[in-house]
């Protein structure tokens, strides 16, 4: 299971990689590995300041259909284009061309409550 170094993970099974101000969001390879197929992701808080933990979308797998949570407190910038037509693409580079939502940061030491890539693959280990 590929758990990079340089992101920051929550319990809920999403990633976020800081680029300034900036961050982007998306599922952890255990999570798509869990959901399976990825057939359908449905994001509509674009332009929406959102709490830490509050729901930004669902992603939705042959399976089940979850939602998925923000790691930090944020307004949601950009939704990747890519996941329209090729929702498979979060399943085969959930950490690159996967990723869900790019925000502006509202609060950083919000950061300093997520797991880094240890504590991260601790928890699946539990």
């Amino acid at each position: 299971m590929n758990i990079p170094e340089n992101l920051k993970y929550t319990k809920d099974h999403e990633w976020i990689r800081v680029e300034g101000e900036k961050a982007y969001v998306g599922i952890t390879d255990y999570a798509q590995g869990e959901l399976g197929d990825i057939v359908f992701i449905e994001i509509e808080t674009l332009d929406e300041e959102l709490a830490k933990e509050e729901v930004f979308g669902t992603i939705e797998a042959v399976k089940t259909v979850s939602d998925m949570f923000m790691p930090i407190a944020g307004k949601v910038l950009e939704i990747n284009e890519k996941f329209e037509e090729s929702p498979e693409v979060v399943n085969k580079d959930p950490y690159g061309d996967g990723w869900l939502i790019k925000i502006k940061i509202t609060n950083t030491s919000e950061l300093d409550e997520l797991l880094d890539a240890t504590a991260y693959k601790a928890l699946l280990e539990a």
